[in-house]
């Protein structure tokens, strides 16, 4: 049990005294750049998707 304890409290000093924790200005940023990458990507997937698409309806289109 005194293991457990133990871990607990070196977690908590780790979190509160040695982890530097980033600025408000910092997430921001790096939220902004998820969603910009995140829009992107969902793009092009959205345009392979619909290449695919058409690319198959023309291929069924010509053997029916």
């Amino acid at each position: 049990m005194a293991n457990v304890l133990n871990f607990f409290k070196d977690s908590y000093v780790e979190i509160t005294e040695k982890v530097t924790w980033p600025t408000w200005s910092q997430l921001q940023n790096s939220a902004i750049v998820v969603l910009v990458a995140s829009i992107i990507i969902a793009l092009v997937i959205f345009v392979m998707d619909k290449a695919s698409s058409n690319l198959l309806e023309l291929l069924y289109g010509i053997t029916s």
